[in-house]
């Protein structure tokens, strides 16, 4: 069967709360994520408007996720790596695999690909600091 492409807020909205469905049972990212989201109906709203504002440029996401990703290296004795990393990167692209396909599909693929890198890399700068 031929998968659709990403159209809208709804289409985002599936792909993240599949995701984070995922990210929330998985054994390493689980325990990081689960501790800190309290209100995961918000969190799901939240990243889907960041999403939406990345893939379709037309909604504006308020946000720092750069200065949230380091508190919460922060918060947990800077035991992030590249394996959480890895982790979260295959899961966003599993998912994707799962439920869409085509040209903002791949470019979901890219975005989380350039913003896992540079993530990735502040966090170990902010431990420099």
């Amino acid at each position: 069967m031929k998968k659709s492409d990403i159209k809208n807020r709804d289409d985002v909205y599936l792909l993240v709360s599949s995701f984070y469905e995922k990210v929330r049972n998985e054994d390493t990212l689980g325990p990081f994520f689960n501790s800190i989201i309290k209100d995961w109906d918000a969190h799901l709203e939240t990243l889907t408007t960041f999403w939406e504002s990345s893939l379709f440029l037309k909604t504006k996401y308020y946000g720092n996720p750069l200065e949230v990703h380091v508190k919460v290296d922060q918060d947990n004795n800077q035991s992030i790596t590249e394996l959480h990393f890895g982790i979260w990167l295959n899961l966003w692209l599993q998912t994707i695999d799962e439920l869409f396909e085509g040209d903002y599909a791949e470019n979901a693929k890219r975005r989380a690909r350039k913003m896992g890198t540079f993530l990735y890399m502040e966090i170990f700068k902010a431990r420099m600091e």
